[in-house]
This record gives structure tokens, sequence and C-alpha cells, in this order.
């Protein structure tokens, strides 16, 4: 892996990001902002779930009255999306809000942008510039024959030039399509001409199994060259299941570590159990667990335990008998699936317990 790209470095609330800082985990909300309960229940399971920076969407003015409410009992910062009305954007910084999701080329007069820019000082808040492949603006699109790399590096630029020139500075970018290469060439392209942080992630990714390939290639490419500062994994699915996947990715490019990895092989005609039902309700066991450690369920008694030596604790099983090793070494043994799941789950209990 590359040598992360030195960039200029942000707080979003008390997080972080660039400049050497943990690569962090991002979210949306998909409740309506104006059922100020909901959201925050959503918001207190993705930070549960490992997220530590929250945006929700701004509407209308309805959303807006919510925000201090919802950024108060918000245990993790939170950002306001921002689309064309600035006022929305005065009554986020106003109700505490840490950032926002804006374009400034699209809220209207340079008086407008004057005053967000102001207020944004003011608040030590961030803003983020966000340009999709669908908003890159006519002008460009006709200058570069559609929504190429290059259009979405120009139209990001733009947006922050603009605030540049207000001289506010606590900016970072996200350039995202729905193609995993365009994504990659251009955010290459925007690392090369900016110092800021970025912003990674694929939009319009698809669900949960789609998303997440196209999320773990987009994403983790440039991480792997060195590029990016906090990540979104987007998923048309409960947004919860974006931090499993964000996660992974993290852990798998060796950046970061939270919660239990688990291991597990694939079934074949040599299999005497069910081993996907088990290994699903392992999963599920330890969906909001943080400890990070390392759990194997394998589906062979007999090379099950070697083939997971390094896992922390594992099960592995037989038609007629199972074992619960740890480190590779058996220590427990129990005759029937429901019996060896049970007693697995003590067992893993216990060493959760243990490392808390």
């Amino acid at each position: 892996m590359k040598q992360r790209k030195a960039t200029h470095q942000i707080l979003l609330g008390d997080v972080p990001i660039g400049g050497g800082a943990p690569v962090s985990v991002q979210s949306m909300t998909n409740t309506d902002t104006r059922d100020e309960q909901a959201t925050i229940a959503q918001i207190e399971q993705l930070a549960q779930a490992g997220c530590e920076i929250v945006r929700v969407a701004v509407p209308d003015e309805a959303a807006a009255e919510r925000l201090r409410a919802i950024r108060d009992a918000s245990p993790i910062p939170v950002i306001a999306d921002i689309h064309f009305d600035y006022r929305l954007a005065l009554a986020a910084l106003e109700a505490g809000l840490a950032g926002l999701r804006l374009n400034p080329g699209n809220i209207g007069e340079k008086r407008h942008v004057d005053r967000v820019a102001d207020a944004a000082r003011a608040a030590g808040a961030v803003i983020r510039i966000g340009v999709n492949s669908g908003s890159v603006e006519k002008k460009l699109l006709e200058r570069f024959g559609g929504p190429t790399p290059e259009a979405m590096a120009e139209s990001a630029l733009n947006h922050v030039h603009m605030l540049e020139e207000r001289h506010f500075d606590n900016i970072k970018i996200s350039i995202k399509s729905s193609s995993v290469l365009d994504t990659i060439a251009a955010y290459r392209l925007l690392s090369q001409r900016c110092d800021y942080p970025l912003h990674l992630g694929v939009t319009e990714a698809g669900g949960v199994t789609r998303g997440a390939v196209k999320s773990a290639l987009g994403i983790g490419i440039l991480l792997w060259e060195g590029i990016g500062d906090t990540i979104r994994v987007s998923l048309t699915a409960d947004p919860v299941e974006e931090m499993t996947v964000a996660w992974e990715l993290l852990r798998s490019l060796g950046l970061r570590r939270r919660g239990p990895e688990i291991i597990s092989c694939p079934t074949c005609g040599r299999t005497e159990i069910d081993l996907i039902g088990l290994a699903r309700q392992v999963e599920e066991r330890l969906a909001l667990e943080s400890a990070p450690i390392k759990v194997a369920v394998m589906g062979c008694v007999v090379n099950g335990p070697g083939e997971a030596r390094e896992a922390d604790i594992g099960m592995a099983g037989g038609r007629d008998k199972g074992v619960i090793f740890r480190k590779g070494q058996v220590v427990r043994s129990a005759r029937g699936q429901e019996a060896l799941l049970a007693a697995f789950m003590e067992e893993l209990n216990a060493l959760l317990r243990n490392t808390q």
C-alpha cells in the first residue's frame, strides 16, 4: 500500500479528517428528518454499529427546525445535506451542526454564498463540496463531452474556488460516480490538484451485494493508492448495513480494526451440518460488538481448527460431533448442531466479557 497523501487536516465536531488522521466512517440517515425521534433512533443505531459522522437531509424549514434537537441527542457529529436554499444552510449552522454538504454554486446570488461562508467560519463548521456525475454543470458537460472524470474534478474545484475567494478553507471534497472506473479516475485527478481532505464513495452503488462489491473496489483501490481521508459506503439498504461493509473494507486493507472478524469456509459436498445457518447466527450475535476478535465457523471437524488456527475462538462441526477451539486447540466438544451452537455461544460470551 502506498503512503497516504498528506492533506490539510480539518476537524468535524471532534473527528479529525485528513493530515494523517485515521480514515473515518460516515453514513446518512434515510428517515424523514422532520421526524426527529425516528432520526435520532437511527443515528444511535448507526453510532453503535461504528458510524463516526452522520449526514441528514434538510429539504425544508420543517426539517431545519428539528436539527437542534437532533444535534443535541446525537452521539456523533451531524452534517446537514443542503441543496439550493441558502436559508436552510444558515438554519443548520444556527442549530449548531458540525458541517454542511453544500455546493456554493447552487445556492444563488453571491451574497448568499457570502452569508453561508461567513456563518460557517464563525461556527467553525466544515463544508463538503460534493459533485456527482449527475450534477455537473451544463457548460462543463458541453466542454468535456459528458460527466467525465475531468468534468467532475473541474466542477468540484470551481465550487471550492468560490469558498476560497471568501477566505474559507475548512473544506472537504467528494466527486462520485456510479461508475467505479470513473470514480477512481476522478479522485486521482482531484488528489493531484489539491490538498483538501477527500471523502470517498461510489454513488448509486446499488443493494447490499452489488453495492458492497462496487464500493470495495472503488474505495479500496483509492485507499490502497494512498488517496482518501473519510469514506461512506452507499447502499440501497438500511444504512446500518453500510457499517459492516465499511469497517470490513478498512480491516481488509489493514487501516483500522473494529469489531469481530468472522472467517468461515464456503461449504462443499463434504459439509455435514448447516454451516450457512450457523455462520448467519454467529454474525447476528456479533453484529453490534466492537471487540476486535477473530471468530471462525468451519464445516470440517477434522481440518477446521487447523485451517483457522489463528482465530481467537471458533467451532467446527461434522454429522455427529462438533468441537469448539481456541487458537487452533480444541477446548470443548458437543453432539448435535443445537448443542454445538449453545456451547459455542457460552464460550463466545465469556470471551467477550473478558475483552471488555
